[in-house]
């Protein structure tokens, strides 16, 4: 059975290698198989505000910076259909039908809200909008009746919050929305790639991150400045795979082809790891291969990168249109949601 795919994308900056790593690459697998009838990538620009309302340039620079990534890493515009959530005002619609089917203490429990409201510091100042952002999320995923939710694994309780709203409507008014499921990367590595500090996850707030766009200089110096193993100080000490952002990021990205290119005294990423534990092997070593790889990855991303950016407009001018044809699929929605409910009052024209 074909499926109908749906992916957001939050536009408070440019994308780096944990969004290739955790969604990029997994966009560009399921667009290579294309066992779908329709693929939908949603740039967030308003659930980005719930936590940036005082910041709206970064949001509104950073739209089409993301559409820019994303193609230049091989999304196909002929094969996605990517969009501007404010451009589809349904949406809200949805989102407010929705918040009276769930509850404040429901939304509280929310792990990944929690957690999020920890690392901003919200516990005495937290905006409505982003406490209620699972619903308006909800929404999001709802809307467009898609089966599968290529996500993040921080993703999972949001998308579990949205079947549960599924559920809820379809109990009390009508059976209108599918249930749909998530697909989140097996590999956790891949899933949430450790920054460059060794904090556990590459973030564009943290500053620990590498830029798809960043050139090969700035890559080297980043890698090379990478956190290892702080107890391996001499090429001779034996040293720790575990921990070590450059073997995580040779985890993520390392394919058994990269040796015989870049390393051909090794045969695969294990014996390279069993080298670096016993001593003998030095961090620069390890991280020029690295750099290797990395730069491998960004070069063709770099190049289509430079292309787009001499046809800014044209990129506005399918995102605008694309927006167009989404609202279409959410009128037909939003029109379903009014007979369920019972608020259709166009019929009584009819009589």
């Amino acid at each position: 059975m074909a499926e109908t795919i749906l992916t957001g994308i939050r536009p408070t900056g440019n994308l780096h290698l944990g969004h290739y790593s955790s969604a990029i690459r997994l966009l560009l697998d399921i667009q290579e198989k294309g066992d779908y009838d329709n693929f939908y990538v949603m740039i967030a620009d308003t659930q980005a505000l719930t936590d940036n309302a005082k910041n709206v340039d970064k949001v509104k620079n950073s739209v089409v910076q993301v559409a820019i990534d994303l193609l230049s890493a091989g999304l196909d515009p002929k094969k996605a259909t990517i969009f501007i959530q404010s451009e589809v005002p349904e949406l809200f619609e949805m989102t407010g039908y929705f918040m009276n089917l769930v509850t404040l203490s429901r939304l509280k429990r929310n792990p990944t809200i929690k957690e999020e409201i920890k690392q901003r510091g919200y516990e005495t100042s937290l905006p409505v909008g982003f406490l209620t952002y699972p619903i308006s999320q909800a929404a999001d995923i709802l809307l467009f009746s898609p089966t599968i939710i290529p996500a993040g694994d921080d993703q999972a309780p949001m998308i579990e919050q949205a079947r549960e709203i599924a559920h809820s409507f379809n109990t009390q008014y009508a059976p209108i929305f599918k249930m749909p499921k998530g697909m989140i990367p097996e590999s956790k590595v891949v899933a949430r790639l450790p920054g460059l500090d060794g904090k556990l996850k590459m973030s564009k707030s943290l500053g620990n991150c590498i830029y798809l766009y960043e050139d090969e200089a700035a890559v080297k110096q980043k890698i090379m400045n990478a956190y290892t193993d702080p107890s391996h100080i001499k090429v001779s000490d034996p040293g720790k795979v575990e921990g070590n952002t450059v073997f995580a990021y040779l985890d993520a990205f390392c394919k058994p082809e990269h040796f015989e290119k870049y390393l051909p005294e090794y045969k695969s990423l294990d014996e390279l790891k069993a080298h670096y534990r016993r001593g003998g092997l030095g961090d620069v070593k390890v991280k020029l291969f690295l750099n290797n790889i990395i730069n491998e990855i960004l070069t063709p991303i770099r190049a289509k990168r430079k292309e787009l950016e001499n046809n800014i407009d044209d990129i506005y001018k399918m995102l605008f249109e694309n927006g167009k044809k989404m609202r279409k699929i959410a009128d037909k929605k939003i029109a379903e949601m009014h007979d369920a409910i019972g608020i259709n009052y166009q019929k009584f024209l009819n009589k």
